[in-house]
């Protein structure tokens, strides 16, 4: 009996492992502090809008989509998850889809950024967003 509980914890510790991303981005470091009361991201305060981070270096890959969703933020990669990253622009957003310039992929990122393509098996990336008060956001990798 003794045996088989430490099997069951061993296998139980296997199962701990970090999962693969679900895309096929490179690793990059991502802590992002947004000011919301700066012009490019006064918007965000209102319910259901959003803005774009810039795509320089250390805002992502491509940058990153930010999203109010009534009051809780999303974050998103604004790089095609199944695309080489030379291969293609970054992401454009219409309120409602992530899309992808390239092969018009569309990519939901109110079901976690699931793709809305048949092909497609990989979602968008998606960064933690941390409110560090009313008006400062802190986006990292999770």
């Amino acid at each position: 009996m003794r045996n088989l509980i430490y099997i069951l914890l061993f296998l139980g510790f296997l199962s701990c492992e970090n999962p693969a991303p679900n895309d096929i981005l490179p690793d990059t470091q991502v802590n992002v502090t947004i000011d919301l009361n700066l012009p490019s991201y006064s918007g965000l305060m209102i319910p259901n809008t959003w803005a774009y981070t810039p795509t320089s270096s250390g805002y992502g890959i491509k940058g990153i989509l930010i999203y109010n969703k009534g009051g809780n933020y999303i974050a998103y990669e604004r790089a095609c998850p199944h695309l080489d990253v030379s291969a293609c622009t970054a992401m454009t957003f219409d309120g409602l889809l992530l899309k992808c310039t390239c092969d018009n992929s569309v990519f939901n990122i109110f079901s976690g950024g699931v793709s809305q393509t048949a092909g497609v098996d990989y979602s968008a990336r998606e960064y933690h967003v941390q409110v560090i008060s009313a008006s400062i956001l802190r986006i990292t990798n999770y």
